[in-house]
């Protein structure tokens, strides 16, 4: 870094800031605006009142922005870039902002032409979570300090992330309302709204894309970057909202897109009930019962994704028909069917019988090393966890997002303070208070499948870890094979898969291979310049 602004807002406005600074001499500095006073504290305190510093409320600036340099290195090139950290407004219809949002945006800077620079939108999920996880861990220009595998490190912080899409594409990290710094603004009472009122405003799907769709809007209006392609990205409960985003965009800002990238999927309004939700759980029941060696040798001795087209054929083919039949099935077809969901997910044909073939994710979380003293975790089953008793039918944590936790919060709040120079007293919310959640009429699937429709140059890209037991990965093929009935626009959707978990980008190998297949996926959907938006 080799410089530091702070301002209010795009077009330089004024703000007074209250500081205080205290030299090695024993002096001490209040500044408000542009008031200052100074007292010399000497060695007889009676000399000089001590200085009480002013109460200030724990507030966040409404329209802030701070601007940093940077040097960094993506695939051995060198290259400047800026951080803007700051906050922008949500305006309610009269124009009255009634929260702000923090966000971080990286651009590369010596670039002047931004009309063919691609520009990143990131969110991640929740709904309630910072979008901390990707932008210190996958595409920004900062990597977690953790091990290869992803598990805590100390020192906690950041090192330079050798592989960012940052080389490709300027990337804005937004984070909703309540998560990070971002927050509801008290009105002219100095009161919040109530609790309902902020829920029909914020805290639900549409309303969540609602608003989302405005400040994006103001962001690239801001930022000049109307002619650039945009693309959207989004994790976990992330995907929800930026495949309901990527209609709103189009059909109430005008905005069209050139890429939606899904990182470990939710459902998308997709409903997986019955027999297809029990039967999409045994591939990745498989993937993980792999890679704790709880599978028969004879599959065990197979690469991962070899075994895991085994278990694939057998649940599309065998395990989800015999699921459809529920009580019908004969006892021979019962008693096959069972010893091969025993034998694909790791687990004993007493512990399959036990649960009629239906096999609850806590309970299997629990199960396949119980007998090692173990429980494996829920978004990557790669973690183990310790509980107080063995018996039982699921774990008593998450071992992935405590670790996670683990390295995240200190690196990200040393991060934005020391290096981005953000500096606020208002708490950075990892989780944000959100709840409860509208989740009423989610169409978002459907709303990206009708964005697609409309725009020919709309691409979609799935990347899951086999080893997230949240949102699993068959799951996520399976929202894709039902984005698109019609079947018409299969070469615009492609899927990846990582042998890593909900967050894949943690293992070091994971994380080269899912941004240069992020960074393909902005190349390859790139119109050339004579290539036209139409059928």
């Amino acid at each position: 870094m080799t410089t530091s602004q702070k301002l209010t807002n795009k077009s330089f406005g004024k703000r007074q800031t209250g500081l205080v600074a205290t030299t090695t001499f024993g002096l001490a500095v209040i500044f408000s605006g542009c008031f200052a006073q100074a007292a010399v504290l000497g060695d007889d305190s009676k000399a000089a009142p001590a200085l009480e510093r002013p109460a200030v409320e724990r507030q966040i600036d409404v329209d802030s922005v701070v601007v940093t340099k940077h040097k960094t290195t993506v695939n051995d090139v060198d290259f400047p870039y800026i951080a803007e950290t700051g906050t922008q407004p949500v305006w309610d219809e009269q124009g009255k902002p009634v929260a702000t949002l923090f966000y971080t945006y990286y651009e590369r800077s010596d670039i002047k032409d931004k009309s063919a620079r691609p520009l990143l939108i990131s969110f991640n999920g929740g709904p309630g979570s910072a979008s901390v996880w990707m932008q210190i861990a996958y595409t920004g220009p900062k990597a977690l300090n953790v091990d290869s595998e992803g598990y805590p490190l100390q020192p906690y912080g950041t090192k330079q992330n050798p592989f960012s899409v940052l080389d490709t594409a300027d990337i804005v990290f937004v984070n909703p309302v309540n998560t990070a710094y971002s927050r509801v603004l008290p009105g002219k009472d100095g009161k919040l709204m109530p609790k309902d009122q902020q829920q029909e405003m914020f805290f639900g799907v549409n309303q969540d894309v609602k608003y989302l769709a405005e400040w994006i809007n103001t962001f690239v209006t801001r930022h000049e970057r109307w002619p650039s392609p945009k693309y959207l990205i989004g994790e976990s409960y992330g995907t929800t909202r930026v495949s309901g985003l990527a209609l709103a965009l189009q059909n109430q800002q005008w905005m069209y897109l050139n890429g939606v990238v899904l990182v470990s999927p939710t459902e998308l309004g997709i409903k997986r009930e019955g027999p297809v939700e029990a039967a999409n759980r045994l591939p990745y029941f498989t993937a993980t019962a792999w890679y704790h060696q709880q599978l028969p040798a004879d599959l065990q001795q197979q690469d991962l994704p070899a075994v895991l087209e085994l278990a694939e054929q057998f649940t599309l083919n065998e395990y989800l028909p015999a699921l459809a039949k529920g009580a019908m099935l004969t006892a021979a077809e019962r008693t096959r069917i069972t010893e091969q969901v025993a034998r694909f997910s790791g687990l004993s044909v007493a512990a399959v019988q036990a649960n009629n073939l239906d096999i609850p994710n806590d309970f299997f979380w629990k199960e396949l090393l119980r007998g090692k003293g173990h429980t494996v975790g829920r978004l990557d089953s790669r973690y183990l966890g310790i509980d107080r008793k063995t018996a039982g039918v699921e774990p008593d944590f998450n071992a992935e997002l405590t670790s996670w936790l683990h390295s995240f919060t200190p690196a990200i709040n040393h991060y934005l303070r020391t290096e981005l120079q953000y500096k606020t007293d208002v708490k950075y919310n990892m989780f944000g208070s959100v709840h409860p959640w509208d989740n009423d009429n989610d169409q978002t699937g459907e709303n990206l499948r009708q964005a697609m429709a409309q725009n020919p140059y709309l691409h979609v890209m799935v990347q899951s870890g086999y080893y997230d037991g949240a949102t699993n990965y068959f799951d996520a093929k399976y929202s894709l094979w039902q984005l698109d009935p019609s079947g018409k626009m299969q070469n615009r959707l492609s899927f990846k898969g990582y042998r890593s978990g909900h967050m894949m980008y943690l293992r070091a190998e994971d994380l080269q291979k899912s941004n240069s297949d992020l960074r393909e996926f902005i190349k390859a959907t790139l119109p050339k310049a004579d290539q036209p938006a139409k059928y």
